[in-house]
């Protein structure tokens, strides 16, 4: 079973690095973006660039490439629903100042401060996606797709922090698939006709 478990973050990888993909491509075909959250594209996108930091303070090298991607592609995602709806100034001030706390602790206290930053974080970070999707009168815009990939990483990375006994990765891993499954099962209750989203 350890060789199986150690193969968990190229695994995860495989889920990663294309996960936004698919909600990139609903809000930029379709310009739907109701119960998509800013905040929460935003948040994946500074959270991961310090994941980026943290897995490289860690060795942990395969798992570069999903944080790269998802800083990339969440930031592409978030500038999309900027210029389609307008940058929202409180969550993007609220954005900002987190990224200066990340980087704060990561330069006073190193890889120990920096990973449970940002496995507090993670908390806040999928907070608006869910709070959005279930606000959303019918949050049609959700790529289930999007969250069927992040389900399946973060199961990964849980079961993997399981493995190594990493607290963080597993706060990290279990808390990204109660809130996979809850988008997952709004975006299943969701009917077809095109709504407006609420903005956070």
């Amino acid at each position: 079973m350890d060789p199986i478990l150690d193969l968990m973050p190229v695994v995860a990888t495989v889920f990663a690095v294309p996960q936004f993909l698919p909600q990139l491509t609903v809000v930029w075909r379709t310009g739907n973006r109701a119960g998509v959250s800013w905040s929460w594209a935003a948040l994946t996108s500074i959270n991961n660039a310090g994941w980026i930091a943290y897995f490289a303070l860690s060795r942990l090298w395969t798992a570069l490439v999903p944080a790269i991607a998802a800083t990339v592609l969440a930031g592409a995602l978030a500038v999309l629903l900027g210029r389609q709806a307008g940058f929202p100034l409180r969550p993007a001030a609220i954005a900002a100042g987190w990224a200066a706390i990340l980087t704060v602790a990561a330069l006073l206290t190193g890889r120990a401060g920096l990973g449970t930053g940002l496995t507090v974080s993670f908390i806040l970070q999928v907070a608006p996606s869910v709070w959005t999707a279930y606000r959303t009168h019918r949050p049609t815009g959700i790529s289930r797709g999007t969250w069927t990939l992040v389900l399946a990483e973060l199961l990964c990375w849980g079961l993997y922090g399981l493995h190594k006994s990493d607290p963080r990765l597993i706060v990290l891993g279990f808390t990204g698939v109660a809130a996979s499954i809850l988008m997952l099962i709004r975006a299943h209750s969701t009917g077809q006709p095109t709504g407006e989203g609420v903005r956070s």
